[in-house]
């Protein structure tokens, strides 16, 4: 148990309630696997949590009060019951003083486990057996479970995906019965379980689950024979997706740029010119080009942007005695070729000999 998740633990005890470390951290670190996300359940009152831990009423949501040391990140919630789902969310939340209970509310076995300030693992569910047969299983009533919240039909897939855990039979049932439920959810929820899914060592695997489990249609993706790359970005670009998925502006124009090489085929000089290093190692590795030879490519080329000539747009007015005009940018762009491709020197005299021969 690290100190400061355990100093946490420990101001809640003193101040006479239950504290533990419950799911994500918990599976994690006993799979050996890094986080800074924890998430604490108690017995004590939101208004507790903020009294104790000296917060303000803007950090609650749904009963959850955040906190974060420099290190961790901490959601400490209070035990509850939920009923009467709508769009995922319950409309009715009790808060109780039954730890098992607020487990039983939970979506997977392997999330249930928690972990006093001891570092004892406490299994009230079953998880701990699960997590030792790398077994996904929902607590409860899988097809209550499932449609309360479709979003837990994803996660099961992710987790599948990213631990390499066995889904369990009824999970796959219910899926191949309800799979339209996945159209309940919003873009968001459904993107950011598809980039956990494609961002894994095993997203391969995830891009085969997702067609067995015929869930594309209701995704609103379709793809075929896709190299996986070590970048979401990467795959995204190789699949066609609904216009309702939102992008930020960035991450569209890196995917219409790596669309863009792909469809050329080759990385070249005018591919590593116009496009950045990044773009280009990302559609090679589609490709199939080794970024060794990419990156040498890049570190040869003789200019990287117009900025790199010898020559500029002032210069081009003074040689031809011309006003400005789209001519100049015309000129430019045939002075970035013959210096990348052709070999023409780039320094000024070379560059306003071939100008005088050639446009004057």
């Amino acid at each position: 148990m690290n100190s400061k998740i355990k100093k946490v633990l420990e101001t809640l005890e003193k101040n006479g309630f239950e504290a533990y470390v419950v799911g994500g951290y918990v599976r994690d670190t006993l799979l050996n696997i890094n986080t800074t996300d924890v998430d604490i359940c108690t017995n004590a009152l939101p208004k507790d949590i903020i009294k104790i831990f000296n917060k303000n009423g803007s950090n609650i949501n749904y009963g959850c009060i955040t906190l974060n040391d420099g290190k961790y990140n901490y959601d400490i919630t209070t035990y509850r019951s939920e009923s009467n789902y709508d769009k995922r969310k319950p409309l009715n939340i009790e808060y109780i003083n039954d730890l098992i209970i607020d487990l039983q509310r939970r979506d997977f076995t392997i999330n249930s486990l928690c972990m006093n300030k001891d570092g004892e693992i406490i299994d009230l569910l079953g998880g701990l057996n699960d997590l030792n047969n790398k077994f996904i299983r929902v607590i409860g009533d899988t097809s209550k479970k499932l449609t309360e919240d479709p979003l837990r039909i994803l996660r099961a897939i992710r987790f599948s995906i990213t631990l390499g855990f066995k889904l369990d039979n009824e999970i796959i049932t219910f899926i191949n019965n309800n799979k339209s439920l996945i159209k309940t959810l919003s873009y968001t929820r459904k993107q950011e379980e598809l980039n956990r899914i494609f961002s894994s060592k095993n997203a391969d695997l995830g891009l085969k689950m997702l067609e067995e489990l015929d869930l594309l249609e209701d995704l609103e993706i379709k793809y075929n024979n896709i190299k996986v790359v070590n970048d979401v970005l990467g795959i995204w670009a190789q699949i066609d997706y609904s216009d309702n998925y939102v992008f930020t502006k960035s991450s569209s124009e890196v995917i219409k740029n790596i669309r863009e090489i792909i469809s050329k085929g080759i990385i070249d000089n005018n591919v590593l010119f116009k496009y950045n290093l990044y773009v280009s190692m990302v559609a090679g590795q589609i490709l199939g080009i080794d970024y060794k030879i990419i990156s040498k490519m890049h570190a040869d080329l003789k200019v990287k942007s117009a900025k790199d000539l010898a020559i500029n747009s002032k210069d081009i007015f003074d040689i031809l005695s011309i006003k400005p005009s789209p001519q100049v940018k015309e000129i430019i762009n045939d002075l970035l070729d013959q210096v990348l491709n052709n070999g023409l020197e780039n320094n000024y005299d070379n560059l306003k000999k071939y100008i005088l021969n050639k446009w004057k």
